[in-house]
Order: C-alpha cells, then sequence, then structure tokens
C-alpha cells in the first residue's frame, strides 16, 4: 500500500537536501509549465487512467529506485497514479496529501537582524506563491503592527502571542492583485484599525479603513513607522519606514525588479503608472540611507518553483544599496525606464481582475476552497 506524506514533509525534505527520491506532477501540461514544486518531473496522469507499459518504464528510469512521490492540483490524480504504481508492484510510493493546493498554503519565518534592541521584525514567507508580510513590534511595550498579512491571519495572532505582543493595528501597503488580503479580516477579528494609502480613498473601495498621509508616522514603543507614498504599481502604493532599521516596500521595490504598472492601469495606462514608478524609485526610494533593509512584499518564484536571489526559510531583504546596485532599471534614464516597464509586460496573475474586485471589498468570496482556487499561481507582480 502507498503511504501519504503532507505538503510539510515534503517542503522539509527540500530543505534537508534530500536526493533520495523522485517527485511526478500529474497535472495537465500547462499547469505544470506554469508552476510547480522544483524538482517535480511531469507525467500527466487522468483520475480513471490505468498504467500503461511506456508510463511505467517512465517511472522506473525517473526513480532508478529512488522513493516515488506524487503530486496534482489537490491529490486525485497523484492518488490514481500511486495507487496504480502501488498495484504494478513498485514499492515505496507516497501520495503528497492535498497536493499543490496544500503546497500553495506552507509559509516559513525569518526574524530581521536589528541593532534597536527594542525592535522585534519577522518575515512570513508564503512558500508557494512568494508572497511576504511582516511583524513589527516593540518588545518593551508589548505593541505591534501586522503588514501586508495574507488571509491564514492566525499565524501572525500566535506569532505575536509567542512573543508576548499584541496587536494593535493591521496596514497593508497597497490592493494586492495576485492573493488575498486578510488584513480587513485580522483587524475585524483583533478590533484594531486597518490602514491603507491615503490614494486608496480614490479606489472606490466597499468598506472603511484610515488612511495614512504621505509622511505619516504610526508608533509601535518608541519605534516610528513612517508612510511613504510610493505610486506606480498601484496609486495607492505605499511603502513604510521602519526606525532606522529598514523599509517596508510592498511592490514599489523588489530585490530584483520593480513592481509591474498595468494591473490597476490596464494597458493603456501602463505609461502613466511606469512614470510614477520612475518617480517613486528615483525620487522617494533611492533616496533613503544605503543600509536601510529592503524587505519587499514578494521574492521572485521561478516556474520551477524556485526562489530568485533567496533560499526558503531565509530572510528576503538586502540593503538598499545592494539592491540599487544591482537593479539595472535604476540606471536607466525615464524615458527608457518608461518603455522598458511597457513592453516588457510579463504574464499576468492568474485570476488578478477577480483577486483585486475581492481586496476592494466590490466581491466576495463564499469558501476557502474558492479562495484557494483563485490564488493558486505563481504571483508574477514584478515587471
Amino acid at each position: 500500500m502507498f503511504e501519504k506524506i503532507t505538503a510539510r514533509d515534503l517542503a522539509d525534505r527540500q530543505d534537508s537536501g534530500a536526493d533520495d527520491y523522485v517527485l511526478i506532477d500529474t497535472r495537465p501540461e500547462d499547469s505544470y509549465g506554469s508552476w510547480r514544486v522544483t524538482g517535480a518531473e511531469h507525467l500527466p496522469f487522468g483520475p480513471a487512467e490505468t498504467l500503461n507499459d511506456d508510463q511505467q518504464e517512465r517511472v522506473e528510469q525517473l526513480a532508478d529506485g529512488d522513493e516515488i512521490l506524487t503530486i496534482c492540483g489537490k491529490g486525485a490524480t497523484s492518488t490514481r497514479l500511486a495507487s496504480e504504481l502501488d498495484a504494478n508492484g513498485f514499492e515505496n510510493v507516497a501520495v503528497v496529501t492535498g497536493g499543490m493546493r496544500e503546497w500553495n498554503e506552507l509559509y516559513e519565518t525569518a526574524d530581521v537582524d536589528t541593532d534597536d534592541d527594542d525592535l522585534l521584525l519577522v518575515q512570513f514567507q508564503r512558500r508557494a506563491k512568494g508572497c511576504l508580510s511582516y511583524l513589527v513590534g516593540s518588545k518593551t511595550t508589548g505593541e505591534a503592527v501586522v503588514v501586508d498579512p495574507t488571509r491564514h491571519t492566525d499565524q501572525y495572532i500566535t506569532t505575536a502571542a509567542e512573543h508576548g505582543m499584541e496587536i494593535t493595528r493591521v496596514l497593508d501597503t497597497h490592493i494586492h492583485a495576485d492573493h488575498l488580503s486578510g488584513g480587513r479580516d485580522l483587524a475585524a477579528r483583533l478590533d484594531v484599525p486597518y490602514h491603507l494609502g491615503e490614494q486608496a480613498t480614490e479606489r472606490d473601495l466597499d468598506y472603511e479603513f484610515e488612511p495614512l498621509d504621505d509622511g505619516e508616522t504610526l508608533s509601535v514603543g518608541d519605534i516610528d513607522i513612517e508612510a511613504l507614498a510610493a505610486p506606480g504599481h498601484t496609486t495607492e502604493m505605499v511603502a513604510y519606514r521602519v526606525g532606522d532599521t529598514a523599509v517596508l516596500t510592498g511592490d514599489s521595490l523588489f530585490l530584483d525588479s520593480v513592481g509591474r504598472t498595468e494591473l490597476e492601469f490596464g494597458e493603456e495606462g501602463a505609461e502613466k503608472g511606469a512614470r510614477m514608478q520612475y518617480e517613486t524609485l528615483h525620487e522617494t526610494l533611492l533616496e533613503l540611507s544605503d543600509e536601510l533593509t529592503v524587505l519587499p512584499g514578494h521574492v521572485t518564484v521561478e516556474n520551477d518553483g524556485t526562489y530568485a536571489n533567496a533560499v526558503p526559510g531565509d530572510l528576503v531583504g538586502a540593503p538598499l544599496g545592494e539592491v540599487h546596485d544591482r537593479l539595472d532599471l535604476a540606471d536607466l534614464d525615464e524615458e527608457a525606464f518608461v518603455e522598458r516597464m511597457v513592453e516588457n509586460v510579463p504574464e499576468k496573475p492568474d485570476n488578478y481582475e477577480t483577486v483585486i474586485a475581492i481586496n476592494r471589498g466590490v466581491e466576495t468570496v463564499d469558501s476557502a476552497t474558492e479562495a484557494t482556487t483563485l490564488e493558486t499561481g505563481a504571483n508574477n507582480c514584478a515587471a
């Protein structure tokens, strides 16, 4: 009989460097090609299919005596393949329960090193999508804020409690296009203020929030969190400078790129967004201290599941000076920058229009299953 393992078990094996297994992905070609677990081999297999000689030979070649793990979208076809392999004499077979849907909900955390003894700064990494969110707290007063929470809100409450802190505010950097924000839900659950940048008042949002003006400062203990207007990816985008330690850049600046500009503005307005992005980059973000640690809203996850410029579980962050040095977009003049942004448009995030509508409050999601389906796929928010 084949075994079952969890997505967390698979992640732990990946992180340990284990090479005594082969992972076989049974999803259709387009699903596999657009987004998969690192190292997964492809063998499409249907829910009513039986193992033929060619498929059996293919599996034997891939496994070469190692353990066989199977994965699919949510566990159906991968379980079918595991059953067929078991029935055909393959030993040491296991299925990843919940498939890519469970993989999509794995998180890691990383602490940010800081010279401020009072500051706690924790980065949450959504492993498969590359979404990054943050807990910023004062060890002295026990106050904390959460920035860009995803819909899996328990982890923020639990982590704050583990550090003896109480979440007093929830902040989003912008209206997200690739995943469902947990900001409003977390704030309502804790009965605390929910904040967006002041320009969000122009986005026709169907809920109340407390807007933050450019330069406005919130505090946890003696730690100042300054809102910096950073339009480009969206009109209401803000970055949050945390004392003299870090800047949480949302989707305005990543470690390897900047935010794309047509998801809100459309193809016809992408140039307008690109000019905003250029101004934000050169007149706001790159004017900050080179010593500030850039903590972005996403890490790029390649189609094969690997992180760009990072490793799952390790901090996704770098000094602003280093980010500037390796960002070729920063060396372009405005016209060349705009041309690059407008002409080199990557594939859009899956279901982005529906995700934006939900995050604006004008549409709703009826179940966790529907939310998971909407969020499936890579984030694709970088230019």
